[in-house]
């Protein structure tokens, strides 16, 4: 018989409550002005608390984005998995997760090219930048699982061209070329690359 979970003491509660704040007023703000923008004496009058305190969750602006960001790109992963699922072919189960995660990193499109700074040149050590090289590789395997589903590719190669197609779709995103393209002109350069490395494809 399975052991129910046992309910978080107070000062858990406490803990989580303030993450939570914290994490809704950096959302906020950061989506409002521009992570360049917006201080952490701000973010943690928001979240009413003390600057000391927020410090205690993240040490660094960068790691307050990596904390917002990293929720909303584990949602998109989740849209885009569901959404690959009813692709009839490898190339546009392939796109449906990709588009979801670019239409993530373009909300605000500065913000998102922090992000990828952060999580490609921050300490992998750290608690945010981790998670966020975590969702990462969760992507990955969910691009691997879509090509030997869908592609046949074989089992030992799929998650190194899973790795080849997440470098296609970062330097898109991250690009500064792209910073005023549209959304759907970077998933048609990205779909067109896609399509030329994968086995039996057309764009």
């Amino acid at each position: 018989m399975p052991v129910a979970p046992q309910p978080l003491g107070r000062r858990e509660r406490n803990k989580q409550a303030k993450l939570e704040r914290i994490t809704a007023a950096a959302g906020a703000l950061f989506a409002k002005h521009g992570v360049d923008e917006v201080t952490t004496q701000q973010i943690a009058e928001a979240a009413d608390i003390g600057t000391g305190t927020l410090f205690l969750y993240a040490k660094t602006k960068g790691e307050l984005l990596l904390l917002v960001q990293n929720a909303h790109y584990t949602d998109a992963l989740e849209r885009g998995r569901a959404a690959a699922a009813d692709a009839s072919n490898a190339l546009d189960g392939v796109m449906a997760l990709v588009s979801a995660i670019v239409d993530c990193n373009r909300t605000q499109v500065e913000n998102g090219r922090t992000y990828l700074r952060e999580m490609v040149f921050g300490d992998p050590a750290e608690p945010r930048h981790a998670e966020a090289l975590m969702i990462v590789a969760q992507t990955e395997q969910v691009c691997s699982d879509i090509l030997i589903d869908r592609a046949k590719v074989a089992t030992a190669e799929a998650p190194s061209l899973a790795r080849v197609i997440s470098a296609i779709m970062f330097l898109e995103i991250g690009s500064s070329l792209n910073v005023d393209a549209r959304t759907a002109e970077i998933l048609a350069s990205i779909r067109t690359q896609v399509a030329a490395i994968l086995p039996g494809e057309h764009s």
